[in-house]
């Protein structure tokens, strides 16, 4: 009997058992990997996308084609777009690429000329509006970079008219720098001419003020002082005959044209406070325009620029000349909540100050003037530890560690470091300054070379701060342990010490035991160990054909252990005993001679009568020589 096909075979039912219920066990989920029992598959219930792609036919070849055509479909309108909406669209995709050909490093420089030249024509007419292009920019500055004179002048004549706005451009502001870099004098005289009236507003911002910046650092002094100028006054930012006078100081100014102090005042402060809140702080002409204002500004006025640039923000100041005469003034009129700012703000920051010309300069101030020694040695001290090697050797990094073993010596700090050290805002003196060490608006002074050079005449030191000054340094050289690791490093690395242009004055304080005798008696043994150190050095015996020098030979170390054994009994006594004594007729000749004769000239008698029956007969026969009685040598 054939089957019925409109009915569908039934499944037998399951077995149940005696309960009325199924035998069948629904599979075990085991743990939280929802693993079926006896697989290593997880089991999954059928999701919405599974059912989806079950659902989903199969791709067809021709589907394949139809998707290319949509992509290519969307981009062609995507093309279209752009270029209703950017008016050079394809000159720019045009110079796109060229730059690419241009820009490549080992191309010839004939077909760079003729790529470069070949996008300038393209350009012609239209180079103000492609400046300001995000693409078209960078092509340009290539342009720039690589292009000849005439037509770099001919770039420049088409831009003239359109300056001002181009320094306010985010993508045009690296053009003009680039072609600032690249004109001539006079394109750069032209330049800063087309700035008169706008330096205070392009100051204020961020962008405007990178071109200002650049245009300060590139001008002359009389260029300098005619945009800095637009910043005293209405009057000089209005007519630009006023700018052209030889005087520099804002107080000469004021004098010359008879202006009114308040009206100077007012001006300034509308200028730099916008400045100063919103952080603009990295220009050398905002800490000149700051410094000259310090000058004439009332106290609170003054007290005002201090608390702006407490903090944090003083580290990117105090890289130019102004800017660390700026961050002195801080540290010196602050009260101590603004000097703790400004230490906890240079946290981090404190080996990269102190490898800077004029950021190493702050942190001599700062060790000279500040009370707080427990702040200085958690902060400034520790990070200086950390790589004390290295910053003993530099040339700027030693100054903070020769300011606290010889303070303010004129040997280390140059006259216009003592000069910046010295200076004192005329509104906000320290209590107990007496007026003859100041000068009125003349407390700050400088030069009218416009350098900013100061004269180091009737130049006053201020210890600052109510703490005597030795028992300062004794808590931040000796207490903080800072001295005991100096002599430890002197000790390592003394041979390159010696021979060092810059590290042998650290070696020579520290063995000395600094000024006024700072680390004796509490260091005498560990001075003890220096000592030896050095003498241990001048007793290897004399090779000639050695690749380094002989430390007595050598032309640093030689004046240095010389002046070792005219300044320190204790070491000369060591060295002769242990190195020289009867083997003096081997260093009689030579760079080696100022060191023997040393032991002649010393005014300790102890030291002299040991050394004098050996060295008379050298004397006598003229082979030992001794410097003349000026003592030039001694203090080389």
């Amino acid at each position: 009997m054939a089957a019925n096909p409109d009915k569908k075979r039934k499944r037998a039912p399951a077995p149940k058992s005696e309960g009325g219920k199924s035998n069948l066990k629904k599979p075990k989920v085991i743990g939280s990997n929802n693993l079926i029992k006896g697989s290593k598959r997880p089991f999954k219930s059928p999701g919405k996308e599974h059912l989806r792609r079950a659902g989903k036919p199969k791709v067809q070849k021709g589907d394949v084609d139809d998707k290319k055509l949509r992509r290519l479909q969307a981009k062609e309108l995507a093309e279209a777009r752009k270029k209703k909406r950017k008016k050079h669209y394809t000159l720019e995709q045009e110079l796109a690429s060229l730059w690419e050909k241009m820009r490549v490093r080992d191309i010839k420089k004939e077909d760079r000329s003729k790529h470069v030249s070949e996008a300038l024509k393209k350009m012609k007419g239209k180079i103000p509006e492609i400046a300001s292009s995000h693409v078209s920019s960078r092509v340009l500055q290539t342009c720039v970079k690589h292009c000849t004179q005439d037509e770099r002048k001919a770039v420049f004549t088409e831009l003239r008219p359109h300056f001002i706005s181009l320094v306010s451009n985010t993508y045009a502001v690296h053009l003009v720098t680039k072609m600032l870099d690249n004109a001539s004098k006079e394109q750069v005289a032209e330049f800063i001419s087309s700035l008169h009236g706008h330096v205070a507003s392009l100051l204020r911002q961020m962008v405007g003020s990178l071109v200002i910046e650049h245009a300060y650092s590139l001008g002359s002094a009389t260029q300098k002082q005619a945009l800095l100028m637009e910043l005293y006054s209405p009057e000089l930012q209005l007519f630009k005959d006023l700018v052209t006078i030889q005087e520099t100081r804002l107080v000469d100014v004021i004098s010359k044209l008879q202006l009114q102090k308040s009206s100077v005042l007012r001006h300034m402060s509308s200028v730099l406070q916008p400045i100063l809140e919103k952080g603009i702080l990295d220009h050398s002409i905002v800490h000149r325009a700051l410094m000259e204002y310090l000058t004439v500004a009332d106290g609170s006025s003054a007290a005002d620029v201090i608390q702006h640039l407490s903090g944090s923000g003083l580290v990117r100041v105090i890289h130019t000349k102004d800017g660390s005469r700026l961050g002195s003034l801080c540290v010196k009129h602050g009260n101590a909540k603004e000097r703790k700012k400004i230490i906890k703000g240079m946290k981090g920051h404190i080996d990269k100050i102190a490898h800077d010309r004029y950021g190493s300069m702050v942190l001599v101030c700062i060790l000279s003037i500040v009370d707080d020694t427990k702040l200085i040695s958690k902060i400034i001290l520790k990070e200086l530890q950390g790589n004390l090697k290295e910053l003993i050797l530099d040339q700027n990094a030693r100054r903070p560690f020769l300011q606290l073993l010889h303070p303010n010596y004129p040997r280390y700090l140059s006259p216009d470091d003592l000069t910046s050290m010295s200076l004192s805002i005329p509104s906000i003196r320290n209590k107990g300054e007496s007026d003859a060490n100041f000068k009125g608006d003349e407390a700050i002074e400088e030069d009218r070379n416009g350098e900013g050079e100061t004269s180091d005449t009737s130049i006053h030191l201020n210890d600052g701060g109510k703490k005597d000054s030795f028992t300062r340094r004794q808590e931040l050289l000796v207490n903080s342990g800072l001295a005991e690791k100096l002599i430890d490093a002197c000790h390592e690395i003394a041979g390159e010490l010696l021979r060092s242009k810059f590290g042998k004055e650290i070696i020579y304080e520290v063995a000395t035991g600094g000024a006024d005798g700072i680390l004796h008696p509490t260091l005498d043994e560990k001075l003890a160990t220096l000592h030896e150190a050095i003498v241990s050095l001048a007793m290897q015996p004399k090779q000639d054909d050695a690749e380094e020098e002989h430390i007595l030979e050598q032309f640093h170390s030689s004046r240095t252990i010389r002046k070792l054994v005219l300044d320190c009994p204790a070491f000369a006594l060591t060295l002769w005993e242990k190195a020289l004594k009867g083997k003096c007729a081997t260093w009689v000749k030579g760079h080696s001679s100022k060191v023997v004769s040393a032991f002649v000239e010393t005014s300790d008698s102890k030291v002299k009568e040991l050394a004098n029956k050996e060295l008379q007969p050298f004397i006598d026969s003229g082979l030992l020589r001794l410097p003349v009685a000026d003592e030039s040598i001694r203090n080389e």
